[in-house]
C-alpha cells in the first residue's frame, strides 16, 4: 500500500475551487518562489506519512458540508511530486461521488497525465507570463506550465487560472493582458483568478530563520487589483 506525505487538512475552505472544500496540503515542493506562503511545506521529509486509504477515510467525515458544488482540493506544497499517491486519493474519492480538485503549479507535467484522468477541475498557478521573470523568481522555466496546461488541454480537463499579484514584478496591464491571450488560446481554460500578494506570511519565516525575499515589498491596492481584473477580463 503506497504511501504519501502531507503537511496538514484545511477542513472548510472557500477559496481552492468551487463550493466549500477540504483542502490537503502536500508535503515538498521543488520550487522556491519569492512569495510563497507556505515555506514549511518545502522540506521533503516534513509532515505525516499516510494512505490513500487513511486520508480518503479522513476527508469523507467533511463531506456533509460539501454541498452540491464543493468536494476536496489538494494542494501543496507541490502536488504533482507524489502524483501517483494523489492519484490513488482522486479515485477513491470519486467511488464516493466527490468532486476533486488539484492545485498545481504544473511544474513536473511529466507526472500529470494519468492524475488528469480522475481530476475534475485544476487550479494552475501561472505566476509570471514572461519566462525570464519565471525562472528568476521560481526557479522553474515557463516552458513546464505551460506544457502542462497543454496537457489539460488534451485531457479535456477544465482549468482556472491563478495568478498572484505583486507590486514591480507581474502588476502591469500587458502581463493581465497576456492571460487573457492564454484563455483564447486554450480552451480548457475556464476562468482567470487575480490574487493580491499578502504578507500574512512573514511570521513563518522569522520562526524558520530565513528571510522573506519579499518582506519590504508592499501589498497591491484595490484599484490596481480591479483595474487588472478588468485587462484580464477575470473572475
Amino acid at each position: 500500500m503506497s504511501t504519501g506525505r502531507i503537511h496538514s487538512i484545511q477542513s472548510f475552505g472557500t477559496v481552492d475551487g468551487p463550493g466549500v472544500r477540504a483542502v490537503v496540503f502536500m508535503q515538498g515542493c521543488p520550487l522556491r518562489c519569492v512569495c510563497c506562503h507556505n515555506p514549511e511545506t518545502w522540506s521533503f521529509s516534513g509532515g505525516e506519512e499516510t494512505t490513500a486509504e487513511q486520508l480518503c477515510a479522513r476527508l469523507l467525515r467533511y463531506r456533509g458540508y460539501f454541498g452540491t458544488r464543493g468536494g476536496v482540493t489538494v494542494s501543496g506544497g507541490e502536488p504533482l511530486l507524489q502524483a501517483e499517491f494523489v492519484r490513488g486519493l482522486f479515485a477513491l474519492l470519486k467511488r464516493h461521488g466527490i468532486n476533486t480538485a488539484l492545485d498545481t503549479s504544473g511544474c513536473t507535467p511529466e507526472k500529470a497525465e494519468t492524475l488528469l484522468e480522475v481530476t475534475d477541475l485544476v487550479l494552475l498557478d501561472i505566476k509570471y507570463t514572461d519566462p525570464d521573470s519565471y525562472l528568476r523568481y521560481t526557479g522553474c522555466k515557463m516552458e513546464k506550465p505551460l506544457r502542462f496546461l497543454e496537457l489539460a488541454q488534451r485531457t479535456g480537463t477544465p482549468v482556472w487560472i491563478r495568478q498572484v499579484i505583486i507590486p514591480g514584478l507581474n502588476d502591469t496591464e500587458e502581463s493581465a493582458k497576456r492571460l487573457a491571450q492564454l484563455k483564447k488560446d486554450f480552451g480548457c481554460i475556464e476562468r482567470i483568478e487575480l490574487l493580491p500578494f499578502r504578507k500574512l506570511c512573514t511570521e513563518k519565516y522569522l520562526s524558520m530563520g530565513i528571510p522573506f525575499p519579499l518582506e519590504n515589498t508592499p501589498e497591491p491596492a484595490s484599484e490596481l487589483m480591479e483595474r487588472l481584473k478588468t485587462a484580464a477580463d477575470a473572475d
